[in-house]
Protein backbone atom coordinates (compact mmCIF):
# COMPACT_ATOMS: atom_id res chain seq x y z
CA UNK A 1 0.00 0.00 0.00
CA UNK A 2 1.36 3.41 -0.95
CA UNK A 3 1.33 6.08 1.75
CA UNK A 4 1.32 9.81 1.07
CA UNK A 5 3.54 12.24 2.95
CA UNK A 6 3.38 15.98 3.35
CA UNK A 7 6.03 18.53 4.24
CA UNK A 8 5.85 17.91 7.99
CA UNK A 9 6.72 14.26 7.42
CA UNK A 10 10.25 15.23 6.40
CA UNK A 11 10.69 17.42 9.48
CA UNK A 12 9.46 14.50 11.60
CA UNK A 13 11.90 12.22 9.80
CA UNK A 14 14.77 14.61 10.51
CA UNK A 15 13.72 14.62 14.19
CA UNK A 16 13.67 10.80 14.17
CA UNK A 17 9.96 10.55 14.89
CA UNK A 18 9.21 6.80 15.28
CA UNK A 19 6.18 6.84 12.96
CA UNK A 20 8.09 8.74 10.28
CA UNK A 21 11.11 6.43 10.53
CA UNK A 22 8.89 3.35 10.31
CA UNK A 23 7.03 4.69 7.25
CA UNK A 24 10.32 5.68 5.57
CA UNK A 25 11.82 2.24 6.13
CA UNK A 26 8.80 -0.02 5.64
CA UNK A 27 6.35 1.64 3.27
CA UNK A 28 6.32 2.80 -0.28
CA UNK A 29 5.70 6.55 -0.05
CA UNK A 30 4.75 9.30 -2.44
CA UNK A 31 4.54 13.06 -2.10
CA UNK A 32 3.40 16.12 -4.03
CA UNK A 33 5.44 18.64 -5.99
CA UNK A 34 3.92 21.20 -3.61
CA UNK A 35 5.83 19.49 -0.79
CA UNK A 36 9.03 19.91 -2.81
CA UNK A 37 8.20 23.62 -3.16
CA UNK A 38 7.62 23.96 0.58
CA UNK A 39 10.83 22.10 1.44
CA UNK A 40 12.91 24.22 -0.94
CA UNK A 41 11.42 27.34 0.63
CA UNK A 42 12.27 26.06 4.13
CA UNK A 43 15.84 25.31 3.01
CA UNK A 44 16.20 28.87 1.70
CA UNK A 45 15.00 30.11 5.11
CA UNK A 46 17.72 28.08 6.86
CA UNK A 47 15.68 25.11 8.10
CA UNK A 48 16.57 21.40 7.80
CA UNK A 49 20.28 22.03 8.43
CA UNK A 50 20.68 18.49 9.77
CA UNK A 51 19.76 17.08 6.35
CA UNK A 52 22.02 18.86 3.84
CA UNK A 53 21.09 16.74 0.82
CA UNK A 54 17.34 16.61 1.48
CA UNK A 55 16.17 17.62 -1.99
CA UNK A 56 18.39 15.16 -3.85
CA UNK A 57 17.65 12.40 -1.30
CA UNK A 58 13.91 12.92 -1.69
CA UNK A 59 14.09 13.15 -5.48
CA UNK A 60 15.89 9.79 -5.59
CA UNK A 61 13.71 8.01 -3.03
CA UNK A 62 10.21 9.49 -3.26
CA UNK A 63 8.07 9.97 -6.38
CA UNK A 64 6.22 13.28 -6.54
CA UNK A 65 2.77 13.77 -8.03
CA UNK A 66 2.73 16.68 -10.46
CA UNK A 67 -0.19 19.09 -10.58
CA UNK A 68 -2.78 18.79 -13.29
CA UNK A 69 -5.94 20.75 -14.01
CA UNK A 70 -8.00 17.93 -12.50
CA UNK A 71 -5.93 17.95 -9.30
CA UNK A 72 -6.24 21.74 -9.06
CA UNK A 73 -10.02 21.52 -9.45
CA UNK A 74 -10.24 18.75 -6.85
CA UNK A 75 -8.09 20.83 -4.48
CA UNK A 76 -10.45 23.77 -4.87
CA UNK A 77 -13.43 21.56 -4.01
CA UNK A 78 -11.61 20.10 -0.98
CA UNK A 79 -10.62 23.55 0.23
CA UNK A 80 -14.17 24.83 -0.16
CA UNK A 81 -15.89 21.82 1.41
CA UNK A 82 -13.51 21.17 4.33
CA UNK A 83 -11.92 24.57 4.90
CA UNK A 84 -8.36 23.41 4.24
CA UNK A 85 -5.77 26.06 3.31
CA UNK A 86 -4.87 26.20 -0.38
CA UNK A 87 -1.45 24.53 -0.35
CA UNK A 88 -2.69 21.78 1.98
CA UNK A 89 -5.60 21.17 -0.38
CA UNK A 90 -3.22 20.92 -3.34
CA UNK A 91 -1.04 18.43 -1.46
CA UNK A 92 -4.06 16.39 -0.37
CA UNK A 93 -5.61 16.36 -3.85
CA UNK A 94 -2.26 15.27 -5.32
CA UNK A 95 -1.96 12.39 -2.88
CA UNK A 96 -5.58 11.34 -3.40
CA UNK A 97 -4.92 11.30 -7.15
CA UNK A 98 -2.19 8.74 -6.42
CA UNK A 99 -4.77 6.59 -4.59
CA UNK A 100 -3.03 6.63 -1.22
CA UNK A 101 -4.86 5.08 1.72
CA UNK A 102 -2.77 6.76 4.43
CA UNK A 103 -1.28 10.25 4.71
CA UNK A 104 1.49 11.02 7.19
CA UNK A 105 1.56 14.63 8.37
CA UNK A 106 2.28 16.91 11.30
CA UNK A 107 -0.37 19.36 10.12
CA UNK A 108 -3.69 19.15 11.96
CA UNK A 109 -5.44 20.89 9.02
CA UNK A 110 -5.47 17.53 7.25
CA UNK A 111 -7.82 16.19 9.92
CA UNK A 112 -10.50 18.49 8.48
CA UNK A 113 -10.74 16.05 5.56
CA UNK A 114 -13.37 13.59 6.73
CA UNK A 115 -13.45 10.87 4.09
CA UNK A 116 -13.22 7.25 5.19
CA UNK A 117 -11.22 6.28 2.09
CA UNK A 118 -8.01 7.71 3.55
CA UNK A 119 -6.46 7.60 7.02
CA UNK A 120 -4.79 10.80 8.22
CA UNK A 121 -1.87 9.96 10.53
CA UNK A 122 -0.78 12.90 12.65
CA UNK A 123 2.77 12.50 13.87
CA UNK A 124 3.27 14.34 17.15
Amino acid sequence: MIAGVDTGFFFALEEKNPAALKAWEEQEIITSVIVLYELEKKLLQGHLKQWPAIMSDISRAVPAVVLTEDIAARAARISHKYGLPGLDSLILASLLDANVKQIYTTDSHFELYKEKSVEIIIMA
